[in-house]
């Protein structure tokens, strides 16, 4: 399992010109699931991620998690994080989990971070989705479990 994080100022995702999740202050998040994750990788990026300190503190260090600065999460499902881009120049996508699957860890990994007690926003499994963004600093880590 491997998460992009965007630190934002606004984002907002949309699913044939309606926004179906949107935040101010917080990150955006892209989920990429392959055929070996489990809940445990899920339950790890989650802790990671709500733990995460890359918000500025009154020195101007990162040093605040999400939770501390009241910020919120946008996660979004993308499975062309496991493209493989090895052979050729079409990437291949064997390596992401198949949609059954990845829905379930998706949603799973989504409630861990409720759990979390901070926002989650969302878009939409498997959807054709447009993501708009203003990256703060900019702010972007790639995790993986």
């Amino acid at each position: 399992m491997r998460i992009v994080v965007q630190r934002v100022k606004k984002a907002n995702v949309e699913v044939e010109g309606k926004i179906v999740g949107e935040i101010e202050k917080g990150f955006l998040v892209l989920l990429g699931i392959t055929h070996t994750d489990t809940k445990e990788d899920a339950n790890y990026l989650a802790k990671k991620l709500c733990n995460l300190r890359v918000f500025e503190d009154e020195n101007e260090k990162m040093n605040l998690n999400i939770k501390q600065v009241n910020g919120k999460l946008l996660i979004i499902s993308q499975f062309t994080l496991y493209a493989n881009c090895k052979d050729g120049n079409r990437p291949s996508f064997t390596e992401a989990a198949k949609p059954d699957t990845a829905n379930e860890l998706y949603e799973y990994f989504c409630n861990q971070c409720k759990d979390y007690e901070i926002e989650v926003q969302k878009g939409i499994f498997g959807a054709n989705m447009q993501v708009n963004l203003t990256n703060d600093g900019p702010v972007t880590i790639a995790i993986e479990s």
